[in-house]
């Protein structure tokens, strides 16, 4: 597989419900965890890396060889380890966030997720977003669908749409643990009436459910904490934009997978009210890298 015209929208949505399964067993990993011990340690950009997070990649990294043979995997703790030696990805990969949203985690809060998304042409075509505190989990191939999680394995698929917005004002999702000015001045440019708190990518899947309306984000993310809730986004009618209103190009090795400033919309007709700046600055004190939470 090289790029979304080799995948057909049947296979697309094969492999994006075998993400599903795959990110909900996985989850079942994170519960073990969740509220109870958990070794865990701060690596080089300031991020904890836990016990959790770790069993977790390698149930998923295992997982997608056994499925996917032969395709590429970038995957945060994998990632973070080699620092900046890790192989180039060619053509097709998969991208992995087994934990997205450790801090939140390890502090006892239920919206962590765990992200999976497969990547052709620089743009996500299938992705999987399982939120296991929630019992939720999204997943896309070229439709949007969500389902309850049972014993670790996603129930019957519905399709979710995101929402117009609405004429009453915007309801903005905000990250739990990181703040910045960029993204206040953003969102007051906007007709926003309630702001809600939530840590990692779970963001992204409310948005497709239609239960809020965007997400700004102008400190530094990395790929793996985005593509599934971008992609998400886009199969359910919104849209995650960059500055300049294109779309986050994917697999930017010499970046180190580092994501600049973006917003995720549930009406894409927002977009050229929004003015993001052009890269990600530290008004919020902490210039390292962060997860999407």
């Amino acid at each position: 597989m090289t790029g979304t015209a080799t995948i057909s929208t049947p296979e697309r949505e094969r492999i994006a419900a075998a993400l599903a399964e795959i990110a909900c067993a996985a989850g079942e990993i994170l519960r073990r965890y969740h509220r109870g011990p958990c070794p865990h340690a701060l690596k080089p950009d300031g991020t904890p890396s836990s016990a959790a997070d770790v069993e977790a990649e390698d149930f998923i990294v295992a997982a997608l060889a056994a499925q996917f043979p032969g395709i590429a995997v970038v995957a945060e703790e994998r990632a973070s380890a080699a620092r900046g030696a890790l192989a180039v990805p060619a053509g097709t990969f998969f991208l992995v966030d087994p934990l997205d949203g450790t801090r939140d985690f390890l502090a006892g809060t239920p919206d962590y997720s765990v992200n999976i998304a497969l990547v052709a042409g620089e743009r996500p075509v299938a992705a999987a977003l399982a939120a296991p505190g929630l019992d939720r989990v999204w997943w896309a191939g070229t439709k949007a669908v969500e389902a309850s999680v049972t014993a670790g394995r996603p129930g019957a698929g519905r399709p979710v749409h995101a929402r117009a917005a609405p004429a009453a004002g915007l309801v903005a999702l905000g990250s739990r643990r990181h703040g910045d000015a960029e993204t206040e001045t953003c969102l007051a440019a906007l007709p926003v009436t309630e702001t809600r708190h939530f840590g990692s990518a779970l963001k992204f899947g409310l948005i497709a459910a239609g239960e809020a309306d965007l997400y700004i984000r102008c400190g530094p993310t990395m790929e793996w904490d985005t593509a599934a809730g971008d992609h998400i986004v886009a199969a359910a009618g919104g849209c995650v934009v960059v500055p300049g209103g294109g779309p986050i190009r994917y697999g930017q090795h010499g970046s180190d997978y580092r994501n600049g400033p973006f917003a995720a919309l549930g009406d894409p007709s927002l977009a050229p009210r929004l003015a993001l700046p052009a890269a990600c600055g530290t008004s919020a004190g902490r210039p390292t890298l962060s997860a999407a939470s």
